[in-house]
């Protein structure tokens, strides 16, 4: 039987949106079967990117993981890996030196690249949903990296570090090589926000605030993807045992966690993502205990409103709906 969730992660990882659809059967017993299928969808579907939950069919959209691609592995990389883990970004940082790129120094990246940055970018296979940020240590560098993401997929985002008069220089001399004007025109050179920066932390907090505007920009505000956990994603595409999954369908009011957002829960209680943590999910976890290895689905509504005390951990009081897939 194939894996639905490691078809929707082969699209994702080939750069390529998607569209799943679940459709749940209910019986008089309030239980049902819930039947699933993944689309590509077209890459300029951003327009209706949310999460919809409408008689009895849940339909989700995916975007690939957006990876924020550092090249270079110096103070202000340093920081920026940090701050763009925290955003949501799958960061990976490339730097040719050993004592620079290591995962003890870089504990928030998701991957940390030891070698030659040309070799490492033709490997990344970059793609437009991709923000990439040249900090290299050299101008050698910076020409280097910038030729060969231009040879390829350009990314959502690219930028670079240095003053502007170094900026414009590379800038012309890109252009008199021969590469697209449109395209060197777009490369964010100087790097970041101007909000006067000196601190290599505060120099990384400008170049995140940037490349968040940029993002925004592309999606708009009003049309984000479901609440997302790619590593719940990754867990469940290889998943071979038995286990239950929780889902957001909807929301009502403050709730922690917005539609889309999925909880696993294994037999012996151990679970993997969250729909927001505290009593109700707890009580959720329990309740998707009894469907693991049934093939049966339910639907539950969650009232956070009803007994929030100062010390829950939801205290945001809103009303959920998840469906429980054994």
């Amino acid at each position: 039987m194939e894996n639905i969730y490691g078809k929707l992660m082969g699209l994702l990882s080939e750069g390529k949106k998607a569209r799943m659809v679940t459709r749940v059967q209910m019986d008089g017993s309030g239980e049902g079967k819930a039947d699933k299928q993944i689309f590509e969808a077209p890459q300029d579907a951003l327009e209706s990117m949310d999460v919809v939950w409408k008689d009895g069919c849940l339909t989700e959209y995916f975007y690939p993981e957006e990876r924020l691609i550092i090249l270079g592995g110096g103070h202000v990389a340093l920081a920026l890996s940090d701050f763009g883990a925290r955003a949501g970004f799958a960061v990976t940082v490339v730097d040719d030196r050993p004592s620079f790129a290591n995962n003890v120094r870089f504990a928030s990246a998701r991957q940390v690249i030891c070698d030659d940055f040309i070799r490492a970018i033709d490997r990344l296979k970059i793609t437009p949903s991709d923000y990439v940020v040249v900090l290299t240590r050299g101008h050698r560098f910076d020409k280097e990296c910038l030729r060969t993401v231009l040879g390829g997929n350009f990314p959502a985002y690219i930028g670079m570090m240095g003053s502007k008069r170094r900026s414009k220089g590379m800038g012309q001399l890109l252009v008199e090589e021969g590469f697209d004007e449109e395209k060197v025109a777009a490369i964010h050179m100087p790097i970041g926000l101007s909000i006067g920066a000196l601190l290599p932390e505060e120099i990384a907090i400008s170049i995140l605030a940037e490349i968040i505007c940029e993002k925004r920009k592309k999606r708009g505000k009003d049309h984000e993807a479901g609440d997302v956990d790619f590593r719940v994603l990754e867990q469940l595409a290889k998943e071979e045992g038995s286990h239950a999954v929780v889902t957001v369908l909807s929301t009502k009011g403050p709730t922690p966690r917005r539609c889309g957002a999925r909880m696993i829960v294994w037999p012996e209680g151990r679970i993997a993502g969250s729909i927001g943590g505290g009593c109700a999910e707890a009580a959720v976890m329990r309740e998707a205990l009894k469907y693991i290895g049934t093939g049966r689905c339910a639907v539950r509504t969650v009232d956070m409103t009803k007994d929030v005390s100062e010390d829950d951990v939801m205290v945001c009081g809103g009303v959920m709906e998840v469906l429980i897939e054994g």
